[in-house]
C-alpha cells in the first residue's frame, strides 16, 4: 500500500472508530431515549453542566454522522436552552462539520460501503440525479424540508463534485432551517402567549402540508432533474 493511501485509511479508520466511539457513548448515557420529546432532551443536555454547550455541539455532530435525528429538533431544544445565536452557531458549525465529514468518509469506503449503510433502496432512488444534477440537486434539497440531507450528504461523496464545491453549497443552504428552528426556542422565554400560538399553529400546518404532499414535490423535483438530463 502507497504511503497517501496508508495515511488515508488510517484516517478512514479512526473516523469509523471515532463515530463508533461516539454511538456507544450516546446509548450509553441515555441519548436516543432522551431523543423523544423536548423536555427529555433538555434536561439531558443541562445534566452535562458546565460543558452543556460542548454537549450539545457534539450531540449536533453525531445526529449528523449516527443518529436519525434532525438538527431542528435538536437546534430547537438548543435555542430554549443557550438562546437563539449560541444554539445556532453551534448547531451550524457541527451540522457543516458533519456533513463534510460524512461526505469525506463515502468518497473513501466507497459505493457499496454507502449502499449498505443507507440502504440500498434509498442510495438507487437519487443516484441518478445526484450524478448527473449534483449541485443543483443538492442546493434545492438543503433548501426544501423534504429531503434526508444528511444521507444525500453521504451519496454525495460518491459524485465526482468537489470537496470545496460540497462545503460551499452546505454553508450556504442549510443554515436557514436551523436558523429558524433555534429562534423559535429561543423566543420561547420572551415571546408573548399569543405569539407563540401563532407560530405553533403555523408550524402544525406546515408539518401538516409537507406530510401530505412533501413526498408529491420530492418526486417532482426528481421527475424534473432526471427529465432534464435524458
Amino acid at each position: 500500500m502507497k504511503a497517501p493511501n496508508r495515511i488515508r485509511g488510517l484516517l478512514i479508520l479512526a473516523a469509523v472508530l471515532l463515530c463508533a466511539g461516539g454511538g456507544v457513548f450516546l446509548w450509553r448515557s441515555g441519548f436516543f431515549a432522551a431523543a423523544g420529546d423536548q423536555e427529555s432532551l433538555r434536561a439531558y443536555i443541562q445534566q452535562f453542566s458546565p460543558y452543556s454547550h460542548l454537549c450539545f455541539f457534539l450531540i449536533q455532530l453525531f445526529s449528523v454522522v449516527l443518529a436519525p435525528i434532525p438538527s431542528n429538533v435538536t437546534a430547537l431544544a438548543g435555542g430554549v436552552l443557550f438562546g437563539t445565536w449560541p444554539a445556532f452557531l453551534l448547531t451550524f458549525a457541527a451540522v457543516a462539520l458533519g456533513s463534510v465529514t460524512v461526505f469525506a468518509l463515502a468518497r473513501g469506503l466507497g459505493r457499496e460501503a454507502v449502499s449498505r449503510f443507507v440502504g440500498r433502496k434509498v442510495s438507487e432512488k437519487y443516484r441518478e440525479v445526484i450524478q448527473s444534477k449534483t449541485g443543483i440537486f443538492l442546493v434545492l434539497a438543503f433548501l426544501f424540508p423534504f429531503f434526508p440531507d444528511d444521507v444525500l450528504c453521504i451519496l454525495a461523496g460518491l459524485t465526482e463534485i468537489p470537496l470545496r464545491r460540497f462545503a460551499a453549497i452546505v454553508l450556504f443552504t442549510r443554515p436557514w432551517g436551523l436558523l429558524a428552528a433555534s429562534a423559535l426556542g429561543g423566543a420561547s422565554f420572551s415571546m408573548p402567549w399569543w405569539g407563540m400560538a401563532i407560530i405553533g399553529v403555523c408550524g402544525v400546518l406546515l408539518f401538516c402540508v409537507g406530510l401530505k404532499y412533501g413526498g408529491q414535490v420530492e418526486e417532482r423535483i426528481l421527475h424534473r432533474l432526471r427529465r432534464k438530463h435524458a
